[in-house]
């Protein structure tokens, strides 16, 4: 069975009138998932993430100040994309604590795979920094949580969203038992990326052209991402699923389509069960076309649950 995740507070975080990462994202998400096909799947409570879980990946300092910043009212601007607002804390807590609590359950005796649909996204968050749209790194202080308390060895995040991880490079750029993989547009924002960068032989960054489409994606991870992921065999697969890419996403330039992220999505579940038990945990990143942003999501989930 699959598990979603999520908290209400997620909705409520607010960066203010026009900013593209919208509480409206997480609704179009959560009202395409209130169908009947997807009845089956068991919807849980995201809990807090603990300050020690946090620690994990992000520097001491950061974390007290992203906690004390709960704005009265209005909204207090982190960098020039990246906004507070009396929601926020709370919603960055429930977001990185439903990565954690999806671990540990798919870690059980039963599991399976899990979905974090959730918001502030994390991908773009470093050891200090919040950027992006991304307060604390979701992605990361779950496979952080994977080492320390599952005591694994391999851990494998696939990146798909259309702009880089960079956060999540910056925190494992030094780790060889994760993985991280990452397809994404480039130039773009944050113009990072790059394919020497290498880490420790633990990164690997595959950039698109901006035009490319489903052609070039499905050549791409068949030909040289999944063939590196099968051959790392890790031991739990997380996933940062941003559906930007597709080709009616306001802040990118590629051009896939919703059976894109069905596929991407499907060639992953092979990976989980060829190597993890099965086990593999997603977590929302970006998307910003919200009727784009619905079905792709639909279509993950849709896969997720065979």
């Amino acid at each position: 069975m699959l598990r979603l995740y999520t908290h209400p507070s997620c909705l409520e975080h607010d960066p203010g009138p026009g900013h593209a990462e919208s509480p409206a994202r997480l609704r179009a998400v959560l009202q395409a998932l209130d169908q009947d096909r997807f009845a089956a799947i068991d919807r849980i409570e995201a809990p807090r993430v603990t300050r020690e879980q946090l620690l994990r990946v992000h520097d001491a300092a950061y974390v007290d100040r992203i906690l004390a910043t709960v704005p009265a009212a209005g909204t207090v601007r982190l960098d020039e994309d990246t906004l507070m607002s009396p929601a926020s804390t709370e919603a960055a807590l429930r977001a990185a604590g439903a990565a954690v609590a999806a671990v540990d359950a798919v870690m059980g005796p039963r599991g399976g795979h899990a979905f974090c649909a959730v918001r502030p996204p994390g991908h773009h968050a470093t050891p200090d920094r919040a950027m992006g749209f991304c307060l604390f790194n979701n992605i990361a202080v779950a496979a952080a949580h994977a080492l320390t308390e599952h005591g694994l060895k391999r851990v494998a995040i696939a990146d798909f969203d259309v702009h880089h991880g960079n956060g999540t490079q910056d925190i494992f750029e030094s780790e060889p038992r994760v993985l991280f993989i990452s397809s994404h547009q480039s130039p773009l924002y944050p113009e990072t990326g790059r394919e020497d960068e290498r880490g420790v032989g633990n990164i690997v960054n595959a950039p698109l052209s901006p035009g490319d489409g489903s052609y070039e994606f499905r050549e791409l991870w068949e030909g040289a991402l999944l063939p590196r992921l099968h051959a790392f065999k890790p031991q739990l697969v997380l996933v940062s699923a941003g559906f930007d890419a597709h080709r009616n996403d306001p802040l990118a330039d590629l051009r896939l389509g919703t059976e894109d992220y069905a596929w991407i999505t499907s060639r992953l579940v092979d990976l989980a069960h060829a190597h993890a038990g099965g086990r593999l945990v997603s977590s929302l990143e970006g998307g910003y076309d919200l009727q784009a942003l619905a079905a792709s999501a639909s279509a993950h989930v849709a896969e997720l649950m065979l």
